[in-house]
């Protein structure tokens, strides 16, 4: 460029702003390189670290953070996404697989894309209509829809490129999670294990849509063809022979429904699998073999799906110990010498750390209270189990539950402290044989028996059981093995949790507030009111030198649904997205009133063998959503003070599918009429009793 071009390009620049190039599309140097104001993955890079560099907001000035601007979410149902921001826009997704795009610094939306999902889809769903967020590459954005459908929209206008249909939709599987491209392909996996399905991770071309590969996480019938995916040789050599029975009828489970992470230096995806189909490995393998690649963490080549190597967590899973936690690769020096590692708490109660070149274990070391397992062989890594924990003989009561030590929020590794930042649970639950099991296609197929596992009928007790229930928010020291400090919270079901080089620590919690703590000791610091349980993962990002910090606030997903009785009820479910900064004044609207309680419910059976089967029917047909023993979870409406427990409506709406268009499907294709009215008789006693318990 000769010397007069210069002069008026560097005139433009002052008078217009030109002679910038626009921001490249967003590929792998753009991620790899983290430029600290952006998120642009779903754990900020590959290594799903969740630590944000920026440090603007400090543990000194963190007193002066406010509220900057808020987005009001239209669906009523949970929201864990985790928002991806690239280019002063930030991206996010609202319950039923909605997208919306809004400007970064004011909150002012750009556009939405509603994939108009059937609202029947939701009985699908086990844990919620929920979605984690998107993926974003080469000036896409990549969503899956609860229906299985992988889209692409174009990230400027939301305009759809492209669709591809992951799974048949007939088919009881959801998609949930987000979406991760490596090297031009898109990844995304599917939930379902309850339901009876075999669990794989697929892999699309990003421009085109076209299936690159699959990679299937538990073999098929063994009488039928290889599927013609990268598995068939690992799953003929490797995981066959560890399976036993027809687990193939069963669906066998193994779904990839949420944590990836990548070494590009490696080249190596890691995928978490989750739990069989159904529960019990006494019925899905008649109690032998390991089942892989079940509660396996799974070590893939990117560009094919080969697989490389694997470490199960849970050999013979039979309680819903997934592995499909979030999973933080880093690099720590153990023993004085530098690990490449990767690092996971799932379900199981154990956090490991492995070699992630080789899948080595180097340790697995308790976090929360267990009584299934003694501790891990570090020779063999298999867990040392408590024999009774497998419920065979009689139940048990074991810990962890089912919602796991940890789950699916996220936690994060802050590379200053060295510390890995936690969301715990302390959940026990009982487990017992199903010893009548039949297997129900398209519905839950646990293979537990659903009264052992139901809550006491006896309201004081059901009281003093929610006060034993813990939630804490834990330091994690990965080389030393131990906790650095821990923070006890109101109760379980809380938020996921970010780090920033500000040594802070942000986390929501489910009694509907936001916090920070000082990373280094737990110290608490700043807390604001959400007006709703927050259970999704915070960000933070920055824009014309300010940093802010976003969180979006929603309260739902499995353990709230499932067990709302035994978590923390604010009596308000207020969904929005969240945006702070220094300096900032904002303030929430006053909350809407409380919801009043309808008066006496009408009359029904109040025999025991009634009242006995609509809790058993109950139990296995509308706990998901309604929660156990039909205790309200602040989510959906409340059963025993719904206006419908008339005995037309209740048929109309349980039996007809009358509110269908609102995910409340119809029974007429799985329970008789005689069986809604028994459950209906059931929600009554439930009514009764909670009217008579007092405040």
């Amino acid at each position: 460029m000769n010397r007069s071009r210069l002069v008026i390009c560097a005139a433009t620049m002052l008078l217009l702003g030109a002679c910038t190039k626009s921001p490249p599309p967003v590929d792998a140097t753009r991620i790899e390189s983290a430029a600290p104001g952006e998120w642009l993955s779903h754990g900020r890079t590959y290594d799903e670290q969740r630590y944000s560099p920026l440090e603007r907001i400090t543990d000194k000035n963190i007193a002066q953070l406010g509220l900057a601007w808020s987005f009001d979410l239209a669906a009523p149902r949970g929201a864990e996404a985790t928002p991806l921001v690239a280019d002063g826009v930030i991206y996010i997704t609202e319950p039923w697989s909605v997208v919306q795009a809004l400007d970064a610094k004011t909150g002012k939306p750009i556009w939405r894309y509603d994939p108009q999902v059937p609202r029947e889809k939701g009985y699908d769903a086990c844990c919620d209509v929920v979605n984690r967020g998107v993926a974003l590459w080469g000036g896409s954005v990549f969503v899956g829809a609860l229906d299985g459908r992988l889209i692409a929209l174009d990230a400027k206008d939301g305009k759809v490129r492209w669709t591809a249909e992951t799974f048949d939709p007939a088919t009881p599987r959801t998609i949930t999670g987000a979406p991760r491209v490596v090297k031009g392909k898109v990844l995304i996996g599917h939930g379902g294990a309850e339901y009876g399905v075999r669990g794989y991770l697929s892999a699309y071309d990003a421009e085109t849509g076209t299936l690159a590969w699959r990679f299937y996480t538990v073999p098929g019938d063994p009488s039928a063809p290889a599927d013609g995916a990268a598995s068939d040789k690992v799953l003929a050599e490797k995981a066959l022979p560890t399976w036993n029975g027809e687990w193939w009828k069963y669906g066998g489970g193994g779904t990839v429904w949420d944590s990836m992470a990548y070494d590009p230096e490696l080249d190596l995806l890691y995928i978490g699998v989750g739990n069989g189909s159904p529960w019990n490995h006494q019925i899905r393998s008649a109690g032998k073999g390991d089942n892989l690649f079940l509660s396996s963490i799974v070590a893939l080549r990117s560009e094919t799906g080969e697989y490389v190597w694997h470490y199960q967590t849970t050999p013979g899973e039979s309680w819903d110990y997934t592995a499909t936690q979030h999973i933080i690769l880093a690099d720590l020096t153990i023993a004085g010498v530098t690990r490449k590692v990767l690092m996971q708490a799932p379900k199981n109660g154990f956090f490991y750390v492995l070699d992630r070149t080789t899948g080595d274990l180097l340790s697995a070391t308790q976090y929360v209270p267990i009584n299934w397992a003694t501790g891990v062989d570090l020779k063999t890594g298999r867990p040392i189990e408590n024999p009774e924990a497998r419920y065979l003989e009689k139940p048990m009561l074991v810990k962890p539950s089912y919602y796991g030590g940890h789950n699916w929020q996220p936690m994060a590794f802050n590379p200053k402290t060295g510390l890995v930042y936690i969301p715990t649970l302390d959940i026990p639950m009982a487990y017992g044989h199903d010893a009548n099991f039949k297997f129900r296609p398209g519905q839950m197929n646990l293979g537990i028996d659903l009264l052992v596992v139901a809550l006491p009928d006896d309201v004081a007790t059901r009281r003093a059981i929610k006060s034993m229930l813990k939630g804490d928010l834990i330091a994690w020291d990965p080389v030393r093995r131990k906790q650095a400090w821990r923070v006890a919270l109101a109760g379980p079901g809380n938020g996921g949790v970010l780090t920033t080089a500000g040594n802070l620590v942000f986390e929501g919690t489910a009694d509907a507030r936001f916090v920070a703590y000082r990373a280094d000791t737990g110290e608490k610091l700043w807390e604001t009111p959400t007006q709703s349980g927050v259970v999704a993962a915070p960000i933070s990002y920055e824009i014309d030198g300010e940093q802010y910090v976003a969180v979006m606030a929603g309260w739902g997903g499995a353990l709230s649904l499932v067990s709302g009785a035994l978590t923390p009820n604010t009596g308000m479910n207020n969904r929005r997205l969240l945006v702070y900064k220094l300096g900032a004044h904002g303030a929430l609207p006053a909350p809407p009133a409380a919801i009043v309680r309808h008066p006496e419910p009408p009359q029904a059976a109040d025999d025991a063998a009634t009242l006995l089967r609509g809790k058993w029917l109950f139990q296995a047909n509308c706990l998901g959503c309604h929660g156990d023993s039909a205790q309200g979870n602040n989510v959906l409406p409340d059963l025993r003070f719904s206006p419908m427990l008339q005995p037309a409506s209740w048929k109309s709406v349980v039996f007809d599918g009358a509110l269908k268009a609102n995910g409340m499907i119809g029974f007429e294709k799985f329970l008789a009429e005689a069986d809604v009215e028994a459950i209906r008789a059931y929600v009554i006693s439930e009514t009764r009793k909670e009217l008579g318990a007092g405040p």
